[in-house]
């Protein structure tokens, strides 16, 4: 069976990492679009650099969590693709080895003078860190107002699909928002978040619970 699975944040808040919906979340105190757009990198790189070297440390921190180990394990029986709006590697250390990142990866730096060029990164990134082009680098990062150039890769795994799982998202952020509607009509939809935006009906399942409890019940379903 083909199954995509869509993550956002709420799969890795119980390892540790704060998600972007949380009252206390990781932007609260800072001005999204001077650490998360271009403009703000052209404004001040050294504050934008300092941002993201903490999110990268603490990524460094945290292990993945019931979650990202029962994905996975789901491998072992299935075709399966993880599209994720997650920048942190914790599918990755769990052992997903098909794993879509739309939105950047922390632990990469890419030139500023060619977007292809992209280097594994788990330092501090700062100022005077050249490409080999001798041109600044950056976060591997999909900033607000950037193209996401793997939507339509993300989009092409959706459209494949079987089956879909849906873990921790609110589904409400395009354009990742939008790839359910590449679904096939016959595919079912497993929807697992404690807050969830969807109802249930005869083609969605809702598991209104955490991800690590909410995701083993999805693949008992799946066997």
């Amino acid at each position: 069976m083909k199954i995509a699975v869509l993550t956002g944040a709420g799969v890795s808040a119980e390892s540790g990492i704060k998600t972007f919906r949380d009252s206390n979340g990781l932007w609260e105190g800072h001005d999204v679009m001077e650490v998360a757009s271009p403009e703000g990198f052209k404004r001040n790189p050294a504050a934008v650099l300092a941002f993201y070297n903490q999110r990268r440390r603490q990524l460094l921190t945290v292990k993945p969590n019931a979650a990202h180990f029962a994905l996975a394990k789901l491998e072992k029986k299935h075709d399966v693709t993880i599209i994720t709006q997650n920048v942190d590697d914790l599918h990755e250390r769990a052992g997903s080895t098909n794993v879509i990142h739309l939105h950047g990866e922390l632990l990469k730096a890419r030139s500023t003078y060619d977007e292809n060029l992209v280097l594994d990164w788990k330092d501090d990134l700062n100022l005077g860190h050249l490409c080999e082009h001798n041109h600044q680098l950056r976060p591997h990062i999909v900033w607000f107002g950037e193209m996401v150039p793997l939507i339509e890769t993300a989009a092409q795994v959706v459209e494949k699909a079987d089956a879909i799982i849906i873990v921790g998202t609110s589904m409400v952020v395009y354009p990742a928002a939008g790839l359910v509607q590449y679904s096939k009509p016959q595919a079912k939809i497993y929807f697992v978040d404690p807050n969830p935006s969807i109802s249930e009906n005869k083609r969605i399942k809702v598991f209104a619970e955490k991800a690590s409890t909410g995701v083993p019940k999805v693949i008992e379903l799946l066997q």
